[in-house]
């Protein structure tokens, strides 16, 4: 009778291992590691790069935000098609791959594009782009949340009570056309307003719509001294940058800077989330220069 009553106590043991992991396997998180390499960041990122080629990816754009950081911003025909398809799906138009020196090691790791499609609200399956980076990349496990979230949370994802959602956007400047839009962001990004410069352009395909990937280098919201502060776990969310700005139609909108760093950071304590408290009003500010706004 002992004997049985073990074996039911450690098949329901059992059981209740694979139900938690069956749950933890429906929950997101907004970054993917793909390695951790003991390869030179140099020479590490030269076969990320032709690893993605391959795989069909095209790299719009790099950033070095800070010394041992490199990011890459990717896309390809098939996410600039599938932007257009969700308003204000451009901000889902590229993806960005990141490679960080940690602990004597290069660590690559890359936005999650299930994590990203669902927080930007994107119709359509990301599975099989999922499938193409981990082919192209690996991928060895996912974090920046430890709990990780569902679909249905991520969708109407906000950082806590009374702060921003997705939809919550903030428009920085208003023009008579797109291409008056895309033409006033253009200079001021070359002009380097508000000390905020160019990384990529990308276009969403079949709709008005452009994702401008840019550094931000000056004022509270500057990327280096922001990261330097929130990104102290083991495994750095280098690419929560670049910031970015949208154009759609004539108008230019960002993220607010409450949700965009928080869909980054989930798991960010209000303490460590004070210590920026400026950063949102500071890349706003910047932002809108750059775009031209009043």
């Amino acid at each position: 009778m002992r004997t049985v009553q073990i074996a039911a106590v450690l098949l329901s043991l059992l059981l209740t291992s694979f139900s938690l992991m069956a749950q933890d396997a429906d929950r997101l998180r907004p970054f993917v590691l793909a390695e951790t390499s003991q390869t030179p960041l140099d020479a590490k990122l030269q076969s990320v790069q032709a690893a993605l080629g391959q795989a069909g990816f095209a790299i719009a754009g790099e950033y070095v935000p800070y010394a041992g950081a490199h990011i890459l911003i990717i896309t390809d025909e098939s996410l600039r098609k599938q932007a257009a398809g969700s308003p204000m799906g451009g901000y889902g138009v590229a993806l960005r791959v990141s490679l960080t020196e940690q602990d004597g090691a290069v660590q690559v790791s890359y936005t999650d594009p299930r994590w990203m499609g669902n927080v930007y609200r994107m119709a359509g399956d990301f599975k099989a782009l999922s499938d193409r980076l981990q082919a192209a990349l690996g991928r060895e496990n996912t974090f920046g949340s430890e709990g990780g979230r569902t679909v249905e949370n991520l969708r109407e994802y906000h950082y806590m009570m009374f702060m921003p959602y997705f939809d919550d956007q903030v428009e920085l400047a208003s023009y008579d056309s797109h291409q008056a839009a895309l033409d006033a962001v253009e200079a001021g990004l070359a002009a380097g307003k508000g000390g905020v410069t160019l990384i990529s352009r990308v276009d969403v395909i079949g709709k008005e719509e452009s994702l401008f990937n840019v550094a931000v280098k000056q004022g509270a919201g500057a990327d280096a001294p922001v990261m330097q502060i929130i990104d102290q776990a083991a495994m750095r969310h280098t690419a929560h940058l670049p910031y970015d700005l949208l154009v759609s139609g004539g108008k230019v909108y960002m993220l607010h800077g409450k949700f965009r760093i928080a869909q980054s950071f989930p798991d960010l304590t209000m303490t460590t989330f004070m210590k920026i408290s400026d950063a949102p009003d500071g890349i706003e500010q910047a932002l809108k220069m750059a775009a031209g706004g009043n």
